[in-house]
């Protein structure tokens, strides 16, 4: 049976794959994300989980790699990790109260045949407001540093959506149902 690695360090994308009943092994990718591209976010983020998957692939011969990426976006803005703390609490005033997007883009990369999979989705998420002393205790647990879009709705943000349009775990990091889909398409046996 042929290897199916995940190229990601995410441990929410781990447990997901898990849950899926899917053995996997783990290997980050150490790919550099360049964002600044003048793209669609769609297609920035399949691109970023090709090149997440790629750059594991060449360690392999006859393996199914799985990579993704996810980017949030508000107003038409790709909005990242933040990359401190001031930035953390700045974002999520932003998406305070306020309608944003999240796309997950992935990759399946099939290193003995070549074949290629991508696809990315889209999942809308509405904010109720939040005070200033919730932004503040989120941000101090230092988890929106982990995260595009500065929270885990699985975690310390469970409570700042009040509607959901679209795949839950496409908003944790991986649209579970479409991808074990595409690896179903590839011959595992889920």
């Amino acid at each position: 049976m042929r290897k199916i690695i995940l190229a990601s360090a995410s441990p929410w994308r781990k447990e997901l794959l898990k849950r899926a009943g899917i053995s996997f092994l783990v290997e980050v990718s150490g790919y550099d994300e360049d964002m600044r591209k003048r793209i669609s976010p769609k297609t920035l983020a399949r691109n970023l989980a090709l090149e997440k998957a790629r750059a594991v692939a060449v360690r392999h011969s006859n393996a199914l790699i799985v990579a993704a990426d996810t980017l949030a976006i508000f107003r038409g803005r790709v909005i990242g990790k933040p990359t401190n703390l001031s930035e953390a609490k700045k974002i999520l005033g932003q998406l305070s109260g306020n309608c944003h997007s999240l796309i997950t883009g992935f990759a399946i990369v099939d290193t003995g045949t070549g074949k290629i999979v991508t696809r990315a989705m889209e999942t809308k998420v509405w904010f109720r407001k939040l005070s200033r002393r919730e932004i503040d205790r989120y941000v101090k647990t230092r988890e929106p540093l982990t995260v595009a879009g500065g929270y885990a709705i699985q975690g310390g943000g469970s409570s700042f959506a009040n509607r959901i349009d679209g795949d839950f775990y496409n908003i944790v990091g991986l649209p579970l149902a479409v991808v074990v889909e595409e690896l179903r398409k590839f011959g595992v046996g889920i």
